[in-house]
């Protein structure tokens, strides 16, 4: 075995892996877009103030799990990005997307955290996600998470996932439930856990999901969000929950599901499955009002999620599809030449095509069947003297003349071209 492995919390994504993941982004792309959603790539790295800023310096992603590190002449700090809807609302910013209101992104990537690798969470992981910018009306929350559950349900996966849902109210409602949640757990506080005691003052609602048991002990009793939301905000999650049953996407209300950063408000969601043990979390976000002026811009609303395509890959039943292949088979070294300009032409029709170098005809096909060919071409001289190949279906092993000439055209109406 070779010294040089990847570097723990990373891998190699093998052909059949990355077809699974590939599979997924096409899917949430061509779905999307339905949506209205128009693919957008940001820098893999930003400025660390950008997370810093959009994510929370009290945030456990910022002070534990980002890749930082000065910029090659030392002026800058860098960080990989450990979650995409910071840098898209730099971008909208620095971009000076405003006017064009309302802005809709979707994104597929790599991004980057240092945490414990186990099932379905690695330090480079990648996400798809979509970002809507500019509309504060809740009919933008029910679009939203109706795209990643039409996402999922393309996917497969809709069986396996459940919606649940909460309401973060609006500014005024979520700091007087802050001030309550300091208020109850200020008189417990030698209870709590260490990471808790942390949050105390600085993330109070994070407390709510903390893994503790001696938390979630208290927490049973902690003061409930509902009884500090306004008639505005009530009014907001009524109008995302009738949207949702008014299409037919069902969901749980979980009042415990939070957002920890001051620019979320109103409506929490996430998409949980119990199919990969801890790590429930499939595709989830919300509204984030603050943010875009907490990052320089006018003060303008958002929502958005972001979907774990590792974990989504976990969870798909089939493999995808792949495309099937032709294999052309030269019999004879006198005929290599004719199966390179044969495999060229195919290639150019659409067709992905197997090209044997070397071996015996049983070498060839055990090759071609390993290959998952379709149909393999044999080219032996006498036939292309006569302007003719052999066809062989590699599934019941028939095989018949066909005219060099009509060759393409045959395999074309065989087999679906890319």
């Amino acid at each position: 075995m070779s010294k040089f492995q990847p570097q723990r919390g990373t891998r190699d994504l093998l052909p059949d892996e990355q077809r699974k993941h590939q599979h997924i982004i096409d899917a949430a792309r061509r779905i999307t877009r339905r949506f209205g959603f128009e693919q957008i790539e940001t820098p893999i790295f930003e400025s660390t103030e950008v997370f810093a800023r959009g994510l929370g310096e009290a945030t456990d992603v910022v002070s534990k799990e980002m890749y930082t590190f000065p910029s090659r002449d030392g002026s800058a700090s860098l960080t990989l990005r450990p979650e995409n809807t910071a840098g898209v609302v730099r971008s909208f910013v620095s971009n000076g997307l405003s006017n064009q209101t309302p802005v809709k992104h979707f994104y597929a990537g790599p991004m980057f955290r240092y945490e414990r690798p186990q099932k379905g969470r690695y330090r480079q992981f990648h996400q798809i996600g979509v970002e809507l910018i500019g509309q504060s009306q809740p009919q933008a929350d029910i679009e939203t998470i109706a795209a990643g559950h039409m996402v999922l349900q393309a996917l497969g996966l809709d069986d396996k996932v459940t919606l649940e849902l909460n309401t973060l109210g609006d500014t005024d409602s979520r700091q007087a439930y802050r001030d309550a949640l300091v208020a109850y757990f200020s008189d417990f506080k030698d209870q709590l856990s260490e990471e808790s005691q942390e949050r105390l003052t600085k993330n109070p609602l994070r407390i709510l999901d903390s893994k503790s048991t001696s938390d979630q002990e208290l927490v049973v009793a902690a003061p409930k969000f509902e009884d500090y939301l306004n008639a505005e905000s009530q009014d907001f999650y009524a109008e995302v929950k009738a949207g949702l049953e008014a299409l037919g996407i069902a969901y749980t209300h979980n009042p415990l599901l939070v957002r920890g950063l001051d620019y979320y408000c109103h409506t929490a969601f996430e998409f949980t499955t119990t199919h990969l043990g801890a790590q429930s979390g499939v595709l989830g976000g919300g509204r984030y009002d603050g943010l875009v002026e907490m990052l320089g811009g006018s003060p303008t609303p958002g929502v958005g999620w972001a979907g774990g395509i590792e974990r989504m890959a976990l969870l798909l039943d089939q493999e995808p599809e792949q495309p099937q292949t032709v294999a052309v088979l030269p019999l004879g070294a006198d005929t290599q030449t004719e199966a390179l300009t044969l495999a060229h032409e195919l290639r150019q029709a659409g067709l992905v095509v197997d090209q044997s170098y070397s071996g015996n005809l049983k070498k060839r096909l055990t090759r071609a069947n390993k290959a998952g060919a379709r149909y393999a071409v044999l080219l032996g001289s006498d036939e292309i003297a006569q302007g003719k190949v052999t066809l062989r279906d590699m599934q019941d092993g028939s095989q018949d003349a066909v005219d060099r000439a009509a060759l393409t055209d045959r395999l074309t109406s065989l087999v679906a071209p890319l």
